[in-house]
């Protein structure tokens, strides 16, 4: 196994937040991820994921969300950002990692709304990546959920925005959804929620033409238990790729040796990577 090194990388966006981008280098490096977390969850918690990729000659970068972990932003009724803020952060991690991690296969990656929002960004460049990983993701569009759930999605996406204005921001942490969340993303959330679209506030691109050009490897992951990444919303999201090859997989809890869910595969990411690689090489 060839060592591995452990960086972090401060970053600065154009418009002057900071954050550290998590690195994982290989000896030697066979391709480049860029990984964007869930909501609400900060960067550390991949490390063994990016840990257990870097054995695999990956060079990993995970990056953090604007409001958490070493984030130097705190969503509040004065700090506020959405979709385009947080795509122009994703750049800025990708120049990072291009500055230390130079290779033509460079993937890009994303758990649950990282999955969405690295589709986003490609719908802005569809050549920023060869490659697409997503695991427990797809788009939130209410119709791709099962029927005891389809019917209350409208009413959520309708509700917590609402909440988010009148607070000031999402309170994730008390109401047991995400983190202490923007509201304007939680707005540009909720309207890909309720129209099975993307299409965030402050764009003039239209991101899904842009996401219709990539024509590179899409390979997805979905978990048998988990209600909030079902197959149905990572197809919808494989969907709007439609020049890009198209793998797509589901792992139960006897392959990953951990609960099925939307969070559980983060503890034991051996089965992920070797799924992920797999489909790649």
């Amino acid at each position: 196994m060839d060592a591995t090194r452990a960086a972090e990388l401060p970053v600065t966006a154009a418009d002057g937040h900071r954050f550290v981008l998590q690195a994982r280098l290989p000896d030697r490096t066979c391709a480049r991820l860029l990984w964007l977390p869930a909501l609400g969850v900060s960067a550390r918690h991949y490390l063994p994921f990016a840990d257990a990729l870097a054995a695999r000659g990956v060079a990993v970068f995970v990056h953090e969300w604007r409001g958490h972990g070493s984030s130097n932003a705190r969503a509040s009724r004065g700090c506020d950002w959405g979709y385009r803020e947080l795509l122009d952060d994703i750049h800025a991690s990708e120049a990072a990692a291009d500055a230390l991690a130079s290779t033509s296969r460079r993937i890009l990656g994303g758990h649950s709304l990282g999955g969405q929002l690295a589709c986003c960004r490609i719908g802005l460049d569809p050549h920023a990546a060869a490659a697409l990983w997503v695991v427990a993701s797809g788009t939130p569009y209410w119709r791709c959920f099962p029927q005891g759930k389809r019917w209350w999605l409208p009413l959520a996406y309708r509700f917590l925005p609402w909440l988010a204005r009148l607070v000031g921001h999402l309170p994730g942490r008390r109401i047991g959804f995400g983190g202490n969340e923007a509201a304007r993303v939680m707005a540009d959330w909720a309207r890909s929620g309720l129209s099975g679209h993307y299409r965030p506030s402050g764009f003039d691109a239209d991101l899904e033409a842009g996401m219709a050009r990539y024509a590179g490897h899409m390979r997805g992951i979905a978990f048998a238990d988990d209600w909030l990444g079902p197959m149905a919303a990572l197809r919808h999201l494989a969907d709007k790729l439609p020049q890009a090859r198209i793998d797509l997989k589901t792992l139960d809890a006897r392959q990953l040796n951990v609960r099925a869910d939307h969070y559980g595969w983060m503890q034991q990411p051996d089965a992920v990577v070797a799924a992920l690689v797999d489909l790649e090489w």
